[in-house]
């Protein structure tokens, strides 16, 4: 499986999110031809994003990664040492313990390469309803030390959501590596022989499809008819539904729109496919992003852009206070387009 260097081992400037929200205030928006999204959002009779509820608690547990995907908005690889320790995990525990929080979402990176991440999914469990882990799927068949993950994921009945760019080898592997698309095969083919993906086991196994181009994806329902009926036929492989997400422009993804000469145009896309039906479901709305390091952030992208919760909010899991939380003000910028275009998207899928 070849790999690519990340934006920050390549010294690359887009590895500062100083740079890249440059991009994304500049430009266009900075020009007036595209309005900012703030601004869109008053044009359209809406309000300043605020949250609604926290159900979901997003922990990314670490930028360490088996792979370097080519539209990776983490800019994670194996060479990112960036890692969730116990101490900041015993503070979002102590969180899920006082809270009624329905949903536990694992993310990174690979979540499963901290080292403490079954520790945490065995003290978390009886305190959520649900947790999500969020799977490269090769990771699963990377080494030994992994290899007995399905396992543990069917035994602590975690719904597994899965990331595989499309159902033939070809466009994964451009996306991901050489190699990737038979690794997460095997993968699925080892979550299915558990229960995964089949009905009756309630054991829930999800894929996640983001376009390859620089282009919006197609509607999640033909595109999840698709990816049923192929992976089938051709592996004799089930999942439960497929979740669209659209590519924002953060990190790797935007370092590739730039260098294609692509920016300006998806922008462009992103902008003109605004839909205010979307924004009612968007995720910051009743998610709270955690980073590797305990900082609070409104979403995964905003905390990958460095823009952590406003005004009195708290700033830090240890401080956490959740009627502060509600009553903030979300932070938006131009990249917010990308979950308000189309049908919406968000880590759930489309929206609407």
């Amino acid at each position: 499986m070849s790999l690519l260097k990340t934006l920050q081992r390549q010294s690359n400037p887009l590895s500062d999110p100083a740079k890249q929200i440059e991009w994304l205030e500049g430009g266009l928006f900075e020009s007036g031809e595209l309005p900012r999204f703030g601004d869109k959002l008053q044009e359209n009779g809406l309000q300043p994003l605020r949250p609604k509820s926290l159900d979901i608690f997003q922990m990314n547990l670490g930028y360490m990664c088996n792979q370097t995907c080519k539209h990776c908005h983490v800019d994670a690889g194996p060479d990112r040492k960036e890692i969730m320790d116990q101490e900041t995990m015993e503070a979002c525990l102590a969180v899920l313990r006082k809270h009624d929080i329905k949903t536990l979402d694992l993310t990174g990176g690979a979540p499963e390469m901290n080292p403490n991440f079954r520790w945490l999914i065995e003290a978390a469990r009886p305190h959520v309803d649900e947790i999500i882990v969020r799977s490269n799927l090769t990771i699963l068949r990377a080494n030994q030390q992994y290899k007995n993950l399905p396992a543990f994921f069917a035994k602590h009945r975690l719904r597994v959501v899965s990331s595989l760019p499309f159902y033939d080898a070809d466009k994964t592997d451009r996306q991901r590596g050489n190699g990737v698309f038979q690794k997460s095969i095997e993968a699925l083919q080892v979550l299915n022989a558990l229960g995964y993906g089949q009905p009756e086991t309630g054991l829930v196994l999800d894929l996640v499809y983001n376009p390859v181009g620089a282009f919006l994806p197609a509607p999640q329902d033909a595109l999840e008819h698709d990816f049923k009926t192929a992976l089938r036929e051709q592996f004799d492989i089930q999942f439960n539904q497929l979740l669209c997400i659209t590519n924002l422009p953060i990190s790797r993804y935007l370092e590739y729109l730039i260098r294609t000469d692509n920016y300006e145009d998806y922008m462009d896309k992103l902008v003109e496919a605004f839909n205010p039906a979307a924004v009612e479901g968007v995720m910051c709305t009743n998610t709270l992003s955690i980073g590797w390091d305990g900082r609070l952030y409104d979403c995964d992208f905003n905390q990958m852009l460095e823009l952590p919760t406003a005004g009195d909010a708290p700033k830090h899991i240890r401080d956490f206070d959740l009627k502060a939380l509600l009553e903030r003000k979300i932070v938006v910028n131009q990249h917010c387009y990308g979950c308000t275009a189309g049908a919406g998207s968000s880590c759930q899928g489309t929206l609407v």
